[in-house]
């Protein structure tokens, strides 16, 4: 069975899409932008801030759909810069703890609303 996942606690999807679906026992994230959800704009200039509210939305997501950040499985990180790579590594180490999930980073040459970072995941729900 498959159901789509929209959280009111994160930001308003900016295109035809939904924050995420869950099938059987997965939970796939559609990427989240460093957006502030109450606004929907991004939340800072840096990619420190921006990563940040990223996770604030990628967390929303996932437990809407019966999920967590310990159940994550699967990252992938989107950046417009790799030289940002370090720092985002930093804040990705305070949000994921112990048994790291497999992850793959990306450059990328352009994300939607000129964001300095996405984030999508896959998790499980029990």
């Amino acid at each position: 069975m498959r159901n789509p996942i929209n959280s009111s606690k994160a930001p308003a999807a900016i295109g035809p899409y939904s924050h995420g679906f869950k099938c059987d026992s997965l939970v796939f994230t559609s990427g989240q932008l460093g957006l502030d959800a109450a606004t929907g704009k991004l939340a800072g200039p840096s990619v420190e801030e921006q990563a940040n509210a990223a996770f604030k939305n990628l967390i929303a997501v996932l437990e809407e759909g019966g999920s967590s950040l310990e159940k994550v499985i699967k990252v992938t990180v989107y950046l417009k810069n790799m030289g940002d790579f370090a720092a985002v590594n930093k804040i990705y180490g305070t949000y994921f703890t112990g048994n790291y999930p497999a992850r793959t980073c990306i450059e990328i040459a352009r994300l939607p609303m000129d964001a300095l970072i996405e984030i999508e995941a896959i998790g499980y729900a029990d």
